[in-house]
């Protein structure tokens, strides 16, 4: 644990960083209102090092302060939420009992880098008032074909019928039994020691829907039943995210689960309910049957990777999102949308929507008319950081002029609330309006949504974000300055807790002199 004065440090930073406010009149001319609650995510990924760390073998304070440049990224661009990959290949982040560390941070699988990289990561993001999902890989074992290139004490050298190549790469068998009880302990290992704040898969199911994929044997023991290897395959798939829903509703119910799987279940071509698309289908092409998952409730949300433009023949973002709203639209499961950051820019997408720096703030224009859709998450974080010809910029300086709170799961939500939180003043200062909040209840909030007013605000103005100024780190005594106050703006606090939860408003403070 850090010291209580590196801590305040660390709030302060974080407190200046949410000070970037923008006026309010900045809404005045539309009818847009700005949601209370949306998600801002990013994707950090580990595997190959895409993102972090940005190469094996650098040292604990190399990563630490790598690690911590991300979440300066993610405050400047005013998002909320930080996705980052655990377990890229089997391995971990953590000191695991069941995995060996991960070669993305030594360079060496298996060998201790020196701290505890989850922990540290954790920890750190939360200082920030951001949110921290744990994102697991359930079945790739390793990015080389080799087995005996595995740690010795990796399970695919101990059990090697557990273990599958295919393309190059190694994945554990889905189809057994053992195989899918192990990868929930390994994955549950994380979430049960850590205090992470929700638990997330990606796209990457089988890895195809051949018979390359030597699991002959497996469906000779357990398809029994089956009409046919896909369908036996795709209960598999079911069986996995049905148990992962009930574990964590067990193990931490407050945490949120969810997958982001690839953007269409099946095209309309092969089935009525389908899209109206012709691209790869999760469905038939990974036996991931992304729909159903919704239909059953077995997740709190989806985030199906939309990465496609507008008006794309064979994906069309715009035919995608109505399509994906109305399979959400009845359920409690959460509608978010995974942003292709990397192809914004990318002098490889030959296709001119990618070259316009307005293309990725237009889907989220788009967004705005399908009120399922409850925020995005951006691939990857080095592309949020690139903003080539300016996309990201474009995107958050359209979207995301207002802060904005995660959003809080519908199972989650007639849970207790905080604490109505004391506002002891709000008072001029050199650099505008000092505010002090004071928590009231026995749990230190884990923010507090500050509201700025012209005049005395009442209690049913708070639902949306016009008048949010800033999100800020929770503690028991909070001050933050408003560079935008003036005399006569009237203020109030709410507690926000880990779940999203909001307290009643404060009581409001006046700024007189």
């Amino acid at each position: 644990m850090s010291s209580p004065s590196r801590r305040t440090v660390l709030r302060g930073l974080a407190l200046a960083a949410a000070a970037s406010v923008i006026p309010l009149p900045a809404f005045a001319a539309t009818d847009y209102v700005p949601p209370l609650r949306q998600m801002r995510g990013m994707w950090i990924a580990s595997v190959l090092n895409i993102n972090w760390p940005s190469k094996p073998g650098l040292t604990a304070d190399e990563q630490k302060a790598e690690y911590l440049t991300w979440l300066d990224l993610a405050q400047q661009r005013q998002l909320n939420a930080v996705f980052v990959q655990i377990r890229p290949t089997a391995d971990a982040f953590w000191p695991s009992t069941y995995e060996p560390w991960s070669q993305y941070l030594s360079g060496v699988q298996g060998q201790d880098p020196g701290y505890d990289p989850l922990g540290f990561a954790v920890e750190e993001t939360h200082k920030r008032g951001l949110t921290f999902h744990a994102w697991f890989n359930p079945y790739r074992v390793s990015m080389q074909p080799d087995p005996a290139k595995l740690h010795p004490d990796h399970p695919g050298r101990k059990h090697p019928d557990w273990i599958l190549p295919f393309g190059g790469k190694l994945y554990y068998n889905p189809g057994m039994p053992e195989v899918r009880a192990f990868c929930q302990d390994a994955m549950m290992d994380a979430i049960t020691r850590y205090d992470i704040d929700g638990l997330h898969f990606d796209d990457y199911f089988y890895p195809t829907n051949t018979t390359a994929f030597d699991d002959s044997a497996a469906f000779a023991k357990y398809g029994q039943g089956f009409p046919d290897l896909a369908a036996w395959r795709r209960n598999n798939v079911d069986l996995m995210v049905q148990e992962m829903q009930q574990r964590v509703l067990q193990a931490k119910p407050e945490i949120s689960w969810g997958i982001s799987p690839s953007g269409i279940w099946r095209n309309k071509g092969s089935d009525p309910l389908g899209s109206e698309t012709n691209g790869g289908q999760s469905y038939d092409n990974l036996h991931a049957d992304t729909r159903g998952w919704v239909k059953k409730g077995w997740l709190d949300y989806i985030a199906p990777q939309l990465y496609w433009y507008i008006g794309q023949p064979p994906a069309d973002y715009s035919k995608l999102i109505p399509w994906w709203s109305d399979v959400t639209a009845g359920t409690d499961v959460q509608l978010w949308i995974g942003q292709a950051a990397y192809k914004a820019g990318d002098p490889a997408q030959t296709a001119p929507q990618w070259q316009d720096p307005q293309e990725l703030s237009k889907h989220l224009t788009l967004n705005r008319d399908h009120p399922q859709v409850g925020g995005d998450i951006w691939f990857s974080a080095g592309d949020v950081r690139a903003d080539r010809i300016g996309s990201i910029s474009t995107a958050v300086n359209d979207h995301y002029q207002r802060p904005a709170l995660s959003p809080v799961l519908p199972r989650l939500a007639g849970g207790e609330a905080p604490r109505r939180p004391v506002l002891a003043y709000a008072r001029r200062v050199s650099g505008g309006v000092e505010l002090r909040a004071v928590a009231t209840g026995r749990h230190e909030p884990f923010q507090f949504a500050i509201f700025r007013f012209s005049e005395r605000a009442g209690s049913g103005q708070f639902a949306d974000a016009r008048n949010l100024v800033a999100v800020v780190p929770g503690d028991r005594h909070v001050r933050w300055v408003d560079p935008e106050g003036k005399q006569g703006d009237h203020y109030y606090v709410l507690a926000v807790d880990r779940a999203g939860r909001v307290s009643r408003p404060s009581n409001g403070h006046a700024v007189r002199h």
